[in-house]
């Protein structure tokens, strides 16, 4: 009798286990299916932002007439205020210019870049593409934020900075002192990015990021007088000491960061490009000159990099890769490489857990091209490399490699020391090329990234 009962409960047990079974089978489909579809709608979203991203390349889209603000009056600061040296650090999610004194390095002034930042977005809302556009530049360029101030320069006179923007797709003239936009100038397409100024300071270059394009504006009206085809994606500019030659990287679409996806990322190329002409003289798939050189690295596209002043190397950080590689500019190949190191906390780092494909992201050269300064961005140091040897120093900026996010390198006028953009920390380290240690802090706003050198004539 109760081995019956024995076997009756067990059967009510298993019926009792095999229905929990289904129903927790039935559950994880559910939520695998809304997985999936969850899944399906975000690569939609991602792929349809990217279309409307892209709308940028086509030839025929509009864009506004130049200069947009004639009416408005040239600065009219006396000579008599003289020139002062500056630096310029344009912090881009706040959209702020912090100008500081590179001897002190004391804050000077803060200056705008967006007066009509109410304008602009009214602009950008006003219609659905751009609106939508903004808002995959903003999630996934941006990390979560508008992009406001990338890059600037200031003008000869010293009355104005030239600013690029790139939510807002174009690029001002600002007068340092009383705030006001003199000119803007829409860019091609639907965002703007790195630029350069000519030696002359007469030219300024921008790269228009979703039309293929660098324009060449006239700073003194702002209109644009020229412009050159690039890969997808332009990216940095650089001019030539002597002022013929611009060298050129674009960076494809950084979205991206798997391997297997490679041919949704576009064409990536270095390019020498004549000054006067806007001509290219010479265009490069660094892929294929790594691999010549036993380097079958997974991607091609130049981030930031330093050229020495005899134009013979070039050293060029490469999407991915934590170090950097030197181009022999005259012989056309890739020489050497240098593999920084990466911290333990990041050995475990994803292809798509790097910041918009950078590994490191910021290079320069001191004035006697000796010594490397590199921005360790995902690996959260500076590093100081000699030239000559590869050897090197390492400064550490926090315990969290994340934390820091070191974005961009600039020589100081002088040559002996490097600015580098802190843009975790929202500051500028000012580092002693010789000492390899950093003999200044400067805190600036939110996120900076571009560091300049320039001369302002500035009221107090």
């Amino acid at each position: 009798m109760k081995l019956e009962i024995l076997i009756v409960w067990i059967k009510s047990r298993n019926k009792i286990i095999h229905k929990n079974v289904c129903n927790n089978n039935l559950l994880m489909n559910l939520h695998m299916r809304k997985k999936i579809i969850l899944g399906i709608l975000l690569i939609g979203l991602i792929f349809f932002g990217i279309y409307l991203y892209n709308l940028g390349e086509r030839p025929d889209r509009e864009y506004p007439s130049f200069p947009l603000h004639p009416e408005k009056k040239a600065a009219t600061v006396h000579d008599s205020i003289p020139l002062q040296d500056v630096v310029l650090a344009g912090n881009n999610w706040d959209g702020v210019i912090t100008i500081f004194d590179p001897n002190t390095f004391k804050i000077i002034k803060k200056v705008s870049a967006m007066p009509d930042r109410e304008e602009r977005f009214e602009e950008i809302y006003s219609g659905l593409k751009r609106s939508l556009a903004s808002g995959f530049i903003r999630e996934y360029i941006g990390e979560g934020n508008d992009q406001l101030v990338d890059d600037m320069f200031t003008s000869n006179d010293g009355r104005y900075i030239y600013a690029s923007r790139p939510s807002f797709a174009d690029v001002v003239a600002i007068d340092v002192n009383s705030g006001e936009i003199f000119w803007r100038t829409s860019v091609e397409g639907l965002r703007a990015d790195h630029s350069a100024i000519s030696p002359d300071g007469k030219i300024f270059l921008v790269s228009a990021s979703t039309a293929r394009k660098v324009h060449a504006i006239d700073v003194s009206t702002g209109e644009i007088i020229g412009s050159f085809e690039s890969g997808d994606q332009p990216h940095e500019n650089i001019y030539s000491e002597d002022g013929k030659k611009i060298y050129h990287a674009s960076i494809g679409k950084v979205f991206f960061a798997s391997p297997n996806l490679d041919f949704l990322k576009g064409d990536r190329w270095f390019q020498i490009v004549d000054a006067n002409t806007y001509e290219v003289i010479r265009r490069v798939d660094m892929k294929q000159k790594l691999e010549e050189a036993g380097f079958d690295w997974i991607d091609r596209a130049i981030r930031p990099m330093a050229i020495t002043k005899d134009e013979k190397f070039a050293y060029l950080q490469i999407s991915l890769f934590h170090g950097f590689f030197e181009y022999d500019i005259e012989n056309d190949k890739i020489t050497r490489k240098l593999d920084l190191p990466i911290p333990k906390t990041n050995k475990s780092l994803s292809l798509g857990g790097h910041l918009l494909n950078s590994g490191h992201h910021g290079i320069s050269l001191s004035g006697d091209d000796k010594t490397i300064c590199v921005a360790g961005t995902m690996d959260g140091y500076i590093a100081i490399v000699d030239r000559e040897t590869f050897k090197y120093s390492i400064i550490k900026l926090s315990d969290d490699p994340k934390e820091a996010k070191p974005y961009w390198a600039t020589s100081s006028k002088d040559g002996t020391k490097a600015y580098v953009s802190i843009s975790g920390l929202d500051k500028v380290s000012v580092v002693d090329y010789v000492t390899a240690k950093v003999v200044a802090e400067v805190p600036v706003g939110n996120h900076p990234q571009r560091v300049r050198n320039g001369q302002l004539r500035l009221k107090y």
